[in-house]
């Protein structure tokens, strides 16, 4: 809610008692309280000497109304209608979300050099946490840009700044450093005494945290996520365990951790683990388990309690293509939505019996200089109910061969039919002949297709919704590449698409991306 909103509440309000005083007088009673007369909106006895207009003070607004309206302002509003409103002055030093951030707290990047950066944002963060009360904090977040990793002298003030933020009743703390070295070690003795009972969401960035169990019990904790923090599995063990509330685990770049051991958590169905290169196993005890996103080689074993559970799986690694067809349909037969991205495809996927017998949506992000798209087929077949296909088929720095530069005629599978797929889109369409392939067998197959969407570029946000008002660039060879696949599709596919399906082909934007060939 901005100063805009704002201004429009003050002015409603200014009506109402405007018409609450003309009634009055039609009913001949103008007869006020005292209390009223304290709290109308009078002039103030101050007056410009210039000009001798008396200022007016700003609509009096009952305390809870205005605390609240403050805690929908951002950082930067709630000070600038606290400079100019004493009802707000009063509720700033009970402000529940403080959000320290450059943005936030107005620090120009570009303008600025570093060290006056540095200065102005602990002095304006010092001012403001001395200027509150402590009491009512609800969500704190403290981030600091990258530009601050090489000077850690900002690291002094943080113990200060948690200590007076960080009280019983607080909600949400996000504490972001930005740095790839963790430096500052997270007082964990903070979330005692009952600090912590209150917590839902704790986020933690570029720092080292070493709970043990003096914490306590973290009870209304939701969701935890760590990001390049440094903690031990024992740590992490001992963490979970008094987070018997919890519902999503995420853990990003924690590369200390070797082994990931989950309890038996009944509420907790959301576990994301990404780029921990140093873990070797993944348990879990936790019967709701239903969505999981994970990077990791292969090798990394996966233990999961209740395998039947789990309905989303994001997968990313190396020939996890090959693994999700030959591996998943016994090991997570209940999958519905499954997402796998491999940059590189060593082997074809191969036809094999076993089904997903609940899959309705499939995306596949990979790679492989010798890859077949067209062995792609066997998902459709394990997959009798598949509704929505997506393919990214990651470019790559050789050639492959095209359709017009190989003589031989398209392979066909007419046997093989997909009765519910509806939508399909492959991004970064090109010329590459099994994928004409592919896209051949989906129109000629899928008796239900709608639509099918052709992207000849990688499907970043275009000039018209990207902010910065022009294109992802792209190198005059991707280009050259995309008129091609423009070409296959007028030759190859577009005579086969049936009327009833809607066919979308994305070319390269011609404002941004002019090329004379």
């Amino acid at each position: 809610m901005g100063i805009f909103k704002l201004n429009l509440l003050l002015k409603l309000q200014r009506q109402r008692q405007r018409r609450r005083r003309q009634i009055q007088a039609r009913n001949g009673s103008v007869l006020i309280h005292p209390r009223d007369k304290i709290n109308a909106p009078a002039c103030q006895n101050n007056t410009h000497s210039w000009s001798g207009q008396a200022k007016c003070s700003d609509p009096t607004l009952p305390e809870d109304i205005s605390c609240h309206i403050h805690s929908l302002m951002s950082m930067r509003d709630a000070a600038r209608v606290a400079c100019v409103s004493r009802a707000f002055a009063r509720s700033w030093r009970c402000l529940p979300n403080l959000d320290f951030s450059e943005e936030s707290l107005g620090i120009n990047r570009s303008t600025c050099k570093k060290d006056e950066k540095l200065g102005d944002l602990t002095s304006k963060i010092d001012w403001i946490l001395k200027n509150h009360s402590g009491i009512g904090i609800k969500k704190l977040i403290i981030q600091v840009g990258s530009v601050y990793s090489r000077d850690s002298s900002h690291l002094a003030h943080l113990d200060s700044w948690l200590q007076c933020a960080v009280k019983p009743g607080i909600e949400e703390l996000i504490v972001n450093l930005s740095s790839m070295n963790a430096k500052y070690n997270f007082p964990c003795e903070l979330l005692s005494s009952g600090t912590g009972d209150s917590l839902r969401y704790i986020y933690l960035a570029s720092c080292n945290f070493h709970p043990t169990v003096r914490i306590g019990c973290l009870k209304s904790l939701t969701r935890l996520q760590l990001c390049m923090v440094n903690i031990t599995e024992n740590e992490l063990r001992c963490l979970l365990s008094i987070s018997l509330g919890l519902e999503r685990l995420e853990l990003r770049h924690c590369s200390t951790l070797k082994c990931l051991k989950v309890p038996c958590l009944q509420r907790l169905s959301y576990l994301d683990v990404m780029t921990c290169t140093g873990l070797q196993v993944i348990e879990s005890k936790a019967p709701n388990l239903s969505s999981i996103r994970f990077e990791g080689d292969l090798y990394v074993q996966l233990s999961l309690g209740e395998p039947l559970q789990i309905k989303q799986l994001y997968r990313l690694c190396n020939d996890a293509a090959f693994y999700a067809r030959t591996e998943l349909p016994s090991s997570m037969p209940n999958l519905e939505r499954l997402i796998i991205h491999s940059d590189t495809e060593m082997v074809n996927t191969p036809m094999v019996p076993s089904k997903f017998y609940h899959l309705k949506y499939l995306s596949i992000a990979l790679g492989g200089q010798t890859y077949d798209y067209l062995s792609l087929v066997s998902f459709f077949d394990a997959s009798p109910f598949l509704e929505t296909f997506i393919l990214n088929a990651l470019r790559e720095r050789t050639e492959r061969a095209t359709i017009f530069g190989d003589p031989s005629g398209l392979r066909m599978m007419p046997e093989h039919r997909h009765d519910k797929l509806k939508c399909v889109k492959i991004i970064n369409f090109s010329s590459v002949k099994t994928l004409v392939e592919l896209t051949c067998h989906i129109v000629e197959s899928a008796t239900a297709l709608e639509c099918l969407t052709l992207d000849t570029t990688s499907g970043s946000p275009r000039c018209s919704v990207n902010r910065l008002g022009k294109c992802f660039l792209m190198r005059r060879e991707t280009l050259m590449e995309a008129h091609r696949a423009l070409k296959a599709v007028q030759t190859y596919i577009e005579l086969k698409v049936p009327s009833k399906v809607e066919l979308n082909v994305l070319e390269p934007c011609s404002r941004c991306h002019a090329l004379d060939l």
